[in-house]
């Protein structure tokens, strides 16, 4: 069903199109939206129109019709103005609302049937038969974005997502989680896996320049059929939540470029916890401080290179040196050794695995 604020647009669109004033009542006679004084009509006689076998009526100079939808009255329209205006206006006011019904439902129609799609809710019976009766193809390449979001930004991220893509009739955003916009991207013909990242930073763009929210974004692989799409919904999720732990330097994370991430993300919480013990012992050593480690990181992330890393860090090499031998003295681990930076990685990222389950 329609909002009100949406039929008080129209009504206001209406009348300043035709002049004539308008208002919509409902099946209990309250006065959903409307342009005129309350006072130039009586709503208990509305009511009994409503209630009445007559599609239309005149009541004290004001012209009555009912709004159907599927063959059933669900508003009265009220039309105030000259004899001939009033009626002709008053039935173009009809038609245009029942419009906005048909095409409401719709949208509600196919935006529950992607929800459900996305969730694993429907067997694959009524998959087919429900993309069938909606018009929706069963073959077609799509992904799943998902943008991350705060609760009190849900509505008007939402509302800049579908504006933003409302020329494309074969996507669809929808608030499937509290703190998440999902968007079905349809691709066309010349696009490729490689330009899912620019639609990426596109959503990213929406969220930082129309509605001031920094937010990461992430998606899921390209499927080729309606029923493999809650598998790109759950790429995506997956790559939200690896994204924040192991790569939260980045805004956008794609799930075919989480690396090793993806892999100690479905370890069970046990097994991670031996392995970290097997390395740190029953804690990380006191000696190795966060300056020591994020020196080691940053080492590793210019693969061994200690002059760059030097440079990078603003210290000399013989600091650097320095802190790579306190790290090995307490870990027993080499980062100057390709399988001990190596295990050094796997374990910081272990590490940081084990701090989010506990936040958690």
């Amino acid at each position: 069903m329609i909002t009100k604020q949406i039929i008080q647009t129209c009504l206001d669109d209406l009348k300043e199109l035709t002049k004539v004033e308008f208002a919509v009542i409902d099946t209990q006679g309250i006065v959903l939206a409307g342009n005129f004084e309350k006072d130039t009509y009586d709503v208990n006689m509305m009511k009994s129109f409503f209630e009445s076998p007559a599609d239309s009526q005149i009541i004290g100079g004001n012209y009555l019709f009912k709004v159907m939808e599927e063959d059933e009255p669900v508003y009265v329209l009220i039309s105030h103005g000259s004899q001939a205006d009033g009626y002709v206006m008053g039935k173009i006011a009809v038609n245009h609302i029942e419009q906005l019904l048909v095409a409401y439902k719709e949208q509600f129609d196919h935006t529950n049937f992607i929800q459900n799609l996305l969730l694993d809710n429907l067997l694959l019976v009524d998959i087919y038969n429900q993309a069938k009766k909606l018009n929706i193809p069963q073959k077609a390449r799509r992904v799943v974005f998902m943008v991350e979001i705060s609760a009190d930004e849900g509505n008007e991220a939402l509302h800049a997502i579908k504006t933003a893509f409302s020329e494309k009739m074969d996507d669809y955003a929808l608030a499937v989680e509290e703190r998440a916009i999902i968007l079905v991207h349809t691709l066309e013909e010349d696009e490729k896996a490689e330009d899912m990242m620019s639609i990426a930073g596109m959503l990213e763009d929406i969220m930082d320049t129309e509605v001031m929210l920094k937010s990461r974004v992430s998606y899921g692989t390209i499927v080729e059929e309606l029923r493999e799409l809650s598998k790109s919904y759950k790429e995506a999720r997956m790559a939200l939540d690896v994204g924040k732990i192991f790569y939260n330097g980045d805004r956008i994370h794609s799930y075919d470029a989480l690396g090793i991430g993806r892999l100690i993300y479905q370890l069970p919480a046990n097994l991670c916890k031996l392995f970290i013990e097997e390395i740190y012992g029953e804690d990380i050593p006191k000696e190795v401080d966060e300056e020591i480690l994020h020196t080691a990181t940053v080492f590793l992330d210019n693969n061994l290179n200690v002059s760059e890393t030097a440079r990078q860090l603003y210290i000399h090499r013989n600091t650097l040196v320095y802190r790579i031998e306190k790290l090995k003295s307490a870990t027993g681990l080499d980062v100057r050794v390709f399988d001990d930076a190596l295990t050094f990685k796997i374990a910081t990222m272990v590490s940081s695995y084990m701090q989010y389950i506990e936040k958690q």
